[in-house]
């Protein structure tokens, strides 16, 4: 469908800026996710997913990435990795690419409507939440590869 479509456009931009594809020319890449549940914050799920995907295949990479969706509920409190009733129920829903190396947006979606200053709250509330994510990242590779 349209919104699997556009997804999929989201994740391979995402993926086509910090894979270093100049190194392996004439080379295809292929990155195969399958949703088996959707819980809320799917679009997140799918960044995480594709780049320890990338990380563990071994691939170079420029930096890694990670993604992180927020919700803004009617009352204008940001939620960070909504539910899918959240998401139901919020007045916006912002999902960001952020990378590892300087926490720059690689890729940023809206659905709904906010202002400005939401907008740079939820990034900044991403930033950060980027930084556990990115623990996690280092915590997982770790125990697989110390064993």
């Amino acid at each position: 469908g349209v919104i699997e479509r556009s997804r999929e456009q989201l994740l391979r931009r995402t993926c086509e800026t910090v894979v270093l594809g100049v190194l392996h020319p004439r080379t295809a890449i292929t990155l195969v996710l399958q949703v088996l549940s959707d819980a809320g914050s799917l679009l997140s799920c799918c960044l995480n997913a594709a780049c320890i995907g990338l990380l563990d295949a071994g691939l170079p990479l420029s930096s890694l990435f990670c993604g992180v969706t927020c919700a803004i509920d009617p009352d204008g409190a940001i939620v960070l990795d909504p539910t899918t009733r959240q998401e139901q129920e919020a007045r916006a829903v912002l999902t960001f690419a952020i990378d590892s190396a300087e926490r720059k947006v690689l890729t940023a979606t809206t659905k709904g409507s906010c202002s400005v200053e939401e907008m740079q709250q939820c990034l900044v509330a991403a930033q950060r939440a980027a930084d556990t994510i990115f623990q996690f990242y280092r915590d997982s590779v770790q125990r697989r590869y110390s064993k």
